[in-house]
């Protein structure tokens, strides 16, 4: 067992530096992330795309609309060459109705149903004019497409099942009375490739719709997790700024306290209080610009390493400028300590001493750290009684201690011995699942680790 006492004060403080922050997708394989739907993965469709879907949805969409209504007039002119005698040539009519279902595709962005009913009445009205067959369906199935994409399944359906139901009593029934004169019943084979069409154009939109439905739930999903991280890492530079300022702060109180009282009965006394007032907030200034500097660089490696338990010597000689004797005793034998559970170790150390400062009416305390297998021990021990003055702070150190041991699978209990002193027990294990990334211990005792609640924080 190793003892060892300290009544100095005036230690230089620790330099405290933070991890970089991670970037998410920063190891995603090259060409972005990928995943049993292609190259898009489960991370939703490339920006070009998005950008091009936002921008096609706040104007109208000429160029495609204009290249279709190419298509189908060229196409429904090579069509007719094809079906001579067969059906009714194309006329000026039959333009205008062409026109019409490809122009009114214009509003598929911004009025999809009234694009696809538009463009399938049309098409009816082309059929049972007897004109030729040919590319006038693709105008069709751009506007289902487009409807189905948008949500509106039922318009798409029904405005195909129109055209499907046109094209069945037309070529079956109502052939006799319909150009072109002389004209037969279209076989019943024909229709199976219809309904083929059909099945194709729905399934496709189908799929699309889907598809941009688990886009936009991957997109909600991302910009959620991103503001998690983004209040984990608050939540961690809070807990840090608050273990950092928490002992300066009450080592500054602590000691203006004694230069009040001895300014007129010992100058001499009361010029070392603020000696020491002058260092501790040197100190906290320069460790608040540390953890500051992480934020502004969250790029950069770390100035220097975290604290952790090697440090303790210097806690114990700020916490004897503030009046208190620590005695720290170590058991067993130190081996490789994660830099996290370190760092949870110190700072479990550094609020326990600062709750004695602040709210016991002791001047001594105890700390004994025991290493064993897998698990480093702590208690930290004072006699007490509480004096139930208020030396500032938040209120919430109990609660700090308890997220960093539970964050990395450990346990704290806190509460009042029966002697009427005040113990802190920790245990904090040696391999966790945040090895080698102090900052990565962010999540709360909600999330991760049990947390052992026996008394609330000293008054």
């Amino acid at each position: 067992m190793e003892e060892q006492r300290s009544h100095g004060s005036g230690a230089p403080p620790w330099e405290q530096g933070g991890p970089p922050q991670r970037r998410p997708w920063a190891h995603a394989p090259p060409g972005g992330p990928r995943g049993p739907w292609g190259p898009w993965g489960h991370d939703g469709p490339p920006r070009w795309l998005t950008g091009m879907r936002e921008r096609s949805a706040a104007r109208l969409p000429w160029p495609s609309t204009i290249l279709l209504g190419v298509i189908v007039m060229v196409g429904s002119s090579v069509a007719a060459h094809g079906q001579l005698g067969e059906r009714a040539p194309l006329d000026l009519f039959a333009r205008v109705l062409l026109f019409i279902a490809v122009a009114v595709l214009l509003l598929r962005h911004r009025h999809p149903v009234l694009a696809v009913f538009g463009s399938a009445a049309a098409a009816t009205v082309y059929l049972g004019a007897g004109y030729p067959y040919g590319p006038v369906f693709l105008a069709v199935a751009v506007g289902c497409f487009s409807a189905v994409v948008a949500g509106h399944r039922r318009a798409a359906w029904a405005a195909v099942g129109m055209v499907w139901l046109g094209h069945l009593l037309m070529a079956h029934w109502l052939y006799r009375w319909l150009p072109p004169s002389g004209d037969s019943a279209a076989p019943w084979g024909q229709e199976l490739g219809v309904a083929a069409w059909v099945v194709a154009i729905v399934a496709a939109a189908e799929f699309v719709r889907v598809r941009r439905e688990q886009w936009a739930t991957q997109r909600a999903q991302r910009a959620a997790a991103e503001k998690r991280r983004a209040d984990e890492e608050r939540l961690r530079m809070a807990r840090e700024l608050h273990d950092v300022l928490a002992h300066s702060i009450s080592v500054i109180n602590v000691q203006a306290g004694v230069g009040l009282a001895l300014l007129d009965s010992d100058p001499e006394q009361a010029r070392n209080a603020l000696t020491t007032i002058k260092t501790a907030s040197k100190e906290a200034l320069g460790e608040v610009r540390q953890v500051l500097d992480t934020l502004r660089t969250p790029g950069d490696a770390p100035r220097a390493p975290a604290p952790g338990l090697d440090r303790l010597p210097e806690l114990v000689d700020q916490a004897a400028s503030a009046g208190l004797a620590v005695t720290v005793e170590t058991e067993g034998v130190r081996g490789a300590v994660p830099p996290g559970t370190d760092l949870a170790a110190f700072r479990i150390v550094q609020e326990a001493l600062t709750n004695v400062v602040r709210h016991s009416g002791s001047r001594t305390a105890r700390v004994r750290i025991g290493y064993g297998t897998g698990r480093v021990r702590l208690r930290i021990d004072d006699d007490g009684p509480a004096t139930g003055s208020e030396a500032g702070g938040s209120g919430n150190g109990l609660a700090g201690m308890r997220e960093r041991a539970a964050a990395l699978g450990g346990t704290v209990e806190a509460g009042p011995r029966a002697d009427g002193g005040f113990r802190v027990r920790a245990e904090l294990p040696l391999h966790s699942a945040f090895d080698g990334d102090p900052a990565s211990s962010v999540d709360t005792a909600s999330t991760m680790g049990t947390v052992q609640d026996t008394t609330e924080e000293r008054p």
